[in-house]
């Protein structure tokens, strides 16, 4: 039988068949080792963003950059905590021109379509430039939104004076992203005249809401059952104006009998802007009646509110309740970020769910940790 001969290996001479060739003659003259370019997996050094490249686009009304912007602000990543809050702080004095607009009502009450009706009428007929911050309920499993707003508004979305951002509520109560006044900051600064908030919603909680804007409108429904019943008081005295939206064809009657149910209650509720006597009105966004009319009424609370110093005043207010605000935010995010918390909180959660201590005694244990870091 004849032998077989071992390859002579020079180091020099190999080339990158040789492993092949190794495992097939089934001869290895040495460990075979891989060539690695070190510099190839190296993790790169995380960038944040140029701030004032940013800011400089932004100031241009670039609407790139403003999307920009508004996703670094409401990004919950630590590393872009600090330039979000250098931006927002080089951009706060070119902040504060705008009308901030408020806008609610029960799902199916045509939130959506009445916004698209009345952005496009400021865009198109009055040359202004809008911002609409669309705020999505969030869903539980992606925490995204789940109505996508922008799709709803597609005329509006391609309007060039107008601009849409949907953002989730991320489970904020009041139906707004968390990040929702620093936003409209951001779109003052950009250039626009006139920000529409929209919220999911949910009721009473859109205290949040008024917090935030200078005038809140409530959007009303005929044929839905007894209207006044199923609108809770709480959230009729904080709005500025009803609106009882689709009123057109056979509706129209009814929406008109709506309109003075409404402005019967309003007129024994306490006004929810000192000086200013919240009414009724009715309008089909499908048609555009009305419309034009509602912005005269705002711009009528505008001059009034001015002239007597309450729209100043209710500014200087909620600046205060943002303060408040943020100081909730960030004891929140140091609270379950630290590993300590994080470690014992499901230990904590399974004694309480199995009965084994109390909801009291777990809290109290969690803060006494928290307190000593």
């Amino acid at each position: 039988m004849a032998s077989f001969k071992k390859p002579e290996w020079h180091q020099n001479e190999r080339n990158s068949n040789d492993f092949t060739t190794s495992v097939v003659s089934g001869v290895h003259s040495e460990p075979y080792v891989p060539k690695v370019n070190k510099g190839r997996f190296q993790k790169k050094e995380r960038q944040g963003p140029n701030i004032e490249e940013l800011e400089k686009e932004l100031l241009q009304g670039n609407r790139s950059a403003l999307a920009r912007s508004i996703t670094l602000i409401e990004s919950n990543a630590e590393h872009h905590f600090r330039p979000a809050q250098e931006l927002l702080q080089n951009l706060l004095s070119y902040s504060g021109n705008s009308i901030r607009i408020g806008i609610t009502g029960v799902p199916g009450a045509g939130k959506s379509t009445f916004i698209e009706a009345f952005g496009t009428y400021l865009c198109d007929d009055l040359g202004l430039n809008v911002a609409v911050l669309a705020v999505d309920p969030s869903s539980s499993l992606s925490g995204g939104s789940i109505l996508g707003d922008k799709t709803r508004m597609e005329q509006l979305s391609r309007n060039p004076k107008a601009f849409i951002r949907p953002s989730p509520s991320s489970g904020k109560l009041g139906g707004v992203h968390r990040k929702t006044r620093e936003t409209m900051v951001l779109c003052e600064a950009a250039g626009f005249d006139v920000i529409l908030v929209e919220t999911v919603g949910v009721g009473q909680s859109e205290v949040i809401v008024r917090d935030m804007v200078d005038f809140f409108m409530l959007l009303v429904l005929t044929g839905a059952g007894d209207e006044l019943q199923g609108m809770k008081k709480g959230i009729m005295e904080l709005t500025d104006t009803v609106i009882v939206n689709k009123a057109d064809g056979a509706n129209k009657r009814a929406a008109l009998k709506t309109k003075a149910e409404y402005d019967k209650i309003l007129h024994f509720l306490q006004p929810a802007t000192k000086g200013w006597a919240s009414r009724a009105y009715t309008c089909s966004s499908v048609y555009n009646e009305g419309i034009d009319h509602i912005w005269n009424v705002i711009e009528e609370f505008s001059d009034v509110t001015k002239k007597s110093g309450v729209f100043e005043h209710r500014r200087r207010e909620q600046t205060k309740e943002w303060i408040y605000s943020m100081i909730i935010d960030q004891l929140q995010f140091s609270f379950f970020g630290q590993p300590e918390i994080k470690e014992l909180l499901p230990k904590v959660e399974n004694d309480v769910i199995a009965g084994n201590r109390t909801v009291t005694s777990a809290v109290e244990q969690l803060f006494s940790i928290y307190s000593k870091q």
